[in-house]
């Protein structure tokens, strides 16, 4: 076995499980909203050079936009949102996903949407810009793996 220096990587399961642990301290709807906003506020912005109409996500009522880009076989992504809220659950999906394989990606199963309660909790334009979201990190995840 060979020893490089890589970091270790949280799975996409323990990631979920400390998003669920962080919402469940929050008892009230409207701080889990405040919380979602904060996290979205202290997102690193996006190079303007990927707010391109290329990586705008459709079926998002306010503007995402996603780049991905694959280093030493995980996907990196980046993204933002011209709406807070969106900002916010845009974060969790990052936390989520980010620098994770496109094997990994693909076969992930997103609980923590449903037991945080964002999926009920969100309009329904917004709960289809998270599908939208959702759907568009696994394209970038099959279209990585068909390039290997």
């Amino acid at each position: 076995m060979t020893h490089k220096t890589h970091k270790t990587y949280m799975t996409i399961n323990e990631r979920q499980d400390e998003i669920i642990e962080e919402f469940q301290e929050l008892d009230d709807w409207m701080d889990r909203y405040q919380m979602l906003i904060d996290m979205g506020s202290e997102q690193q912005p996006l190079d303007e050079k990927y707010k391109t109409e290329q990586n705008l996500i459709d079926g998002c009522q306010s503007r995402v936009w996603l780049q991905a880009d694959l280093i030493d076989g995980r996907i990196h992504f980046q993204a933002e949102s011209d709406a807070l809220i969106v900002k916010g659950i845009v974060t969790l999906l990052l936390r989520v996903l980010n620098d994770q394989t496109p094997e990994d990606i693909l076969s992930a199963d997103l609980y923590f949407i449903e037991q945080i309660g964002l999926r009920e909790h969100l309009s329904p334009t917004r709960s289809n810009g998270l599908l939208a979201m959702m759907k568009q990190m696994k394209l970038y995840a099959l279209a990585f793996q068909a390039k290997n």
